[in-house]
């Protein structure tokens, strides 16, 4: 699959968290079964505060907030990682997720520095793992808390 128009039918938005997103990313919710697969916004809107490297953002469709992530890409590196990524549970199905990896992708890419993109899931999380390998993220084997890692190789 191509990155190109997969943001199309679903518009959207990657804000910066701040005072104006921060109730609305701690709202948002996951469905039971996902709620093991990754931190709660409460708890990375806390590391964002206190790690200078994490770069969070707000997954924004018309207006509302509908998801969250959180990457680094450190400046002097040619990786990133993005290592927070949740869609609403009510918002989940509606393109929403591809659209906001495709929009990471291009951020991550405007930086310039980086070649390489590196995603970790749970082994478990199949959504996760078709969702990411229909950008071309190739998985490589779990990491040292069994979780899997993935790597997209940035063209250019």
């Amino acid at each position: 699959m191509t990155r190109s128009g997969s943001t199309s039918d679903r518009p959207i938005a990657l804000e910066p968290v701040g005072k104006d997103n921060w109730a609305a990313i701690l709202a948002l919710e996951l469905l039971p079964e996902q709620q093991e697969y990754v931190a709660s916004n409460a708890e990375s809107l806390a590391e964002a505060e206190q790690d200078d490297e994490a770069i969070a953002r707000a997954v924004v469709s018309a207006g509302r907030v509908v998801g969250f992530l959180m990457y680094s890409a450190f400046g002097d590196d040619d990786e990133a990682i993005i290592y927070r990524f949740m869609i609403d549970r009510r918002e989940q199905g509606k393109g929403f997720g591809r659209a906001a990896v495709a929009k990471v992708l291009e951020e991550i890419a405007k930086r310039g520095h980086v070649r390489r993109v590196l995603i970790c899931y749970e082994q478990e999380n199949e959504a996760a793992r078709r969702l990411y390998a229909g950008f071309g993220f190739v998985e490589q084997g779990p990491d040292e808390d069994d979780e899997m890692i993935a790597v997209l190789e940035l063209g250019g």
